[in-house]
This record gives structure tokens, sequence and C-alpha cells, in this order.
């Protein structure tokens, strides 16, 4: 799956959202550490989701 991430730049480092995922944010000294820490942030999230709909049906959509 792809994301759109949004990054911050600042003299503390990087930040990092996901938008599709409300709360989803990381944060590294450098793009690549960043890019590398939210990709971790989404797997985790996802799982939490995934975990809390038990037995419902999971489909995918695709959208452009």
């Amino acid at each position: 799956m792809r994301y759109d991430i949004i990054l911050y730049r600042s003299e503390d480092g990087v930040a990092v959202q996901c938008p599709a995922l409300p709360g989803c944010w990381s944060q590294g000294d450098t793009d690549a550490e960043a890019l590398e820490n939210i990709a971790d942030a989404i797997r985790e999230d996802l799982e939490v989701i995934r975990e809390r709909l038990g037995d419902g049906e999971r489909r995918e959509v695709e959208v452009a």
C-alpha cells in the first residue's frame, strides 16, 4: 500500500505525518530516518486497526 505523507523540517530534525491515519506521526534526524520511522508507525497503526476489527471481513479498494 502507498500512503501520502507530509514532512515538516526544522532545526531539530524532520517530523512526518500520515494524514490518512489520524494521529500517525513520527520523526527522525534526516529525511531518510523519518521515512523509515513513519513506515514503521504506519505498520503498527494498521496492526492495531486490524486487531480492533476482529472477525470483520477485510477488503481493499484502490483509489487513484
